[in-house]
């Protein structure tokens, strides 16, 4: 991706960004992100099929970062999220999601995240996996990887969703411990 095309989509993002923090997602349109752009309507289906797409992609562009941390030498990274990443990979999401970075708190608790959920939960399966030497002692020979996977990442979401309807007062720390218990 050139120069351009980065900077164009970071436009989206930040308006798509912005209007999240004061409306849902189902009730955001097209034409609203193209007009906070400030970028035509080809623009936008150029870089995204559907409003469901760029949800999809800001759902990546965190589990990316995650994973970019990982894999880093150096601790400082940057996607449309930026950090100083801790050791673990969960505690690192957890802490974005306590930062509330680009209303990613709005999206999983509203109304209407069914879609939003089913993206994060597909890249948390991802990130679990390539975790799960974490959770190997944990594990019984009879479950099925899959299984396990979808148990690990059921546990993650659920923690969080308790977390943010009790007003995410514990620390990221605490939660993250909180999930490593229940697992």
């Amino acid at each position: 991706m050139d120069r351009r095309q980065r900077k164009t989509r970071e436009a989206i993002f930040t308006a798509f960004i912005e209007l999240l923090s004061k409306k849902d997602f189902a009730q955001i349109t097209v034409g609203e992100i193209i007009n906070q752009a400030d970028i035509g309507r080809a623009t936008f289906y150029s870089h995204f099929e559907t409003k469901d797409f760029l949800l999809k992609e800001m759902s990546e562009e965190l589990f990316c970062h995650i994973f970019d941390a990982m894999n880093e030498e150096k601790a400082n990274h940057r996607h449309i999220f930026d950090c100083n990443a801790p050791e673990s990979v969960f505690l690192h999401l957890i802490q974005h999601l306590k930062k509330n970075d680009n209303n990613i708190l709005e999206l999983l608790s509203s109304q209407n995240n069914e879609l939003f959920l089913q993206y994060f939960k597909q890249n948390l399966g991802e990130l679990v996996a390539s975790q799960l030497t974490l959770f190997e002692s944990r594990k019984s020979e009879k479950l099925p990887e899959s299984f396990w996977i979808n148990h690990i990442t059921s546990t993650f979401v659920e923690t969080i969703k308790w977390w943010i309807d009790n007003d995410t007062r514990e620390s990221p720390e605490t939660i993250t411990e909180y999930f490593f218990l229940a697992v």
